[in-house]
């Protein structure tokens, strides 16, 4: 199965759209995964025009969004129970209090955004993984976006791309 995994879209006011190098990939997964960060409901209409879409809210999302998707969500696929949450808040990295968001719940992988920072890292058993942005790169080299294939495991892929 193969899942793609995005966080900050911020469409439409920091891009006019998605990168087509993102849009490739979209073509043939069977889910998408995004940490928040919309901006509006149009991206979430636009991904579900290519697979199931599964969310959350970020800061910055408007109302809409809000009320259409929760804070943080559990999603099991093939067996394998993905976190996912924005990770904004007060005290701690944010990598800190996506990890705290599923505290005590079983979790094999954790799903977060905000610092547009990509992650792709173990904390034990649990991955850990930060998508960055396809539109905002902030101080980031270069955009990014993750893929993830899963078959008896989750094998994690941050993509990084030029294009804006």
């Amino acid at each position: 199965m193969k899942i793609v995994v995005l966080s900050d879209t911020h469409l439409p006011k920091r891009k006019k759209g998605l990168p087509a190098r993102f849009l490739e990939e979209l073509q043939d997964s069977h889910m998408i995964l995004h940490a928040g960060d919309w901006q509006t409901i149009d991206v979430y209409k636009e991904l579900q025009s290519y697979a199931r879409v599964e969310g959350v809210y970020g800061n910055v999302d408007d109302q809409e969004i809000i009320e259409l998707l929760p804070f943080k969500k559990m999603v099991e696929v093939c067996g394998f129970n993905i976190g996912i949450t924005h990770g904004h808040g007060k005290g701690k990295t944010t990598e800190k209090r996506a990890i705290e968001a599923f505290k005590g719940e079983k979790v094999d992988c954790i799903i977060f955004g905000h610092s547009h920072i990509p992650v792709n890292r173990y904390e034990g058993e649990i991955l850990i993984f930060n998508p960055g942005s396809p539109t905002v790169k902030r101080r980031q080299k270069q955009y990014s976006f993750g893929m993830f294939s899963i078959s008896d495991k989750i094998a994690a892929e941050l993509i990084y791309f030029d294009e804006e």
